[in-house]
């Protein structure tokens, strides 16, 4: 396995490679993340236990996603069943090196979540954030606080993981072997990864943040909801998508039956 290192602008071509990919089947993507929408809404009502079953799947269903993404390339039908691939097509071995990084990655989200409760006044921002109330000064200086927080300690995680789960599943790599070749794919592009990051932040946080300043200075607010949410949700389904284009861009390996009538898919 050879690992391939590109220009900052890829990270633009993996963003046009994501576009291309929703394209080809956007109900199906649309569909996969409704379903892992609602599962993580339903998750989250069960106290505890629903929160750690969902990050300890989390891996497990990144390949299900990831292999949908496969399907669609190769133009095969994409059924909803397919989000469990990556615990039931791929042998026991992979079943079980996705399960210890789900794990290890619960393992690595609580104690994100001990460090940025310690440094956040989370009492401030817990009315705005679950009840709506009208925010005050200070509370929005530490929500924005607590979101600056959260993407320093979530960034080498995310590091870890963006590759992990599909060299685990895929290629039979040994968990810990995955997450040091992931942490390396990610650290060797980093230009191509922040082109790419920061080209996801414009749109999936500075838009919706225009949107709403526009709307508001209109009195629009009302209409603005039914804007941004599909919007939200295109750009989540798209940023999904694109998840695939940066794997096939940092590595020059094909997953199983990825060549077609002997030619390779863009």
């Amino acid at each position: 396995m050879q690992l391939l290192e590109v220009s900052a602008k890829e990270g633009y071509v993996w963003f046009r490679q994501g576009v291309w990919l929703f394209r080809k089947n956007p109900l199906a993507f649309l569909m996969l993340l409704f379903i892992y929408l609602i599962a993580a809404q339903l998750a989250i009502f069960v106290p505890l236990l629903g929160i750690i079953a969902l990050l300890v799947f989390t891996p497990g269903l990144y390949v299900g996603v990831m292999t949908a993404c496969r399907e669609v390339i190769q133009n095969k039908r994409v059924l909803p069943t397919i989000l469990l691939s990556g615990f039931r097509s791929n042998g026991k071995q992979a079943m079980r090196n996705l399960l210890v990084l789900g794990g290890i990655y619960a393992v690595l989200i609580f104690t994100l979540s001990l460090i940025a409760t310690s440094v956040v006044d989370i009492g401030t921002v817990a009315p705005m954030v679950l009840k709506g109330e009208e925010p005050s000064a200070e509370a929005v200086q530490q929500l924005y606080y607590a979101l600056m927080i959260g993407a320093l300690l979530y960034t080498p995680i995310a590091m870890l993981f963006w590759f992990a789960p599909l060299l685990s599943a895929w290629h039979q790599v040994p968990p810990v072997k995955a997450l040091f070749f992931s942490w390396t794919a990610c650290w060797r592009n980093r230009g191509a990864f922040f082109t790419y990051a920061m080209l996801f932040a414009v749109l999936l946080v500075a838009v919706p943040l225009v949107l709403e300043t526009v709307f508001a200075a209109f009195g629009g607010q009302e209409v603005l909801s039914f804007l941004v949410t599909p919007y939200s949700l295109l750009m989540l389904a798209i940023l999904y998508c694109s998840f695939y284009a940066t794997y096939r861009g940092c590595f020059n390996i094909l997953p199983p039956e990825e060549v077609v009538n002997g030619a390779q898919q863009p």
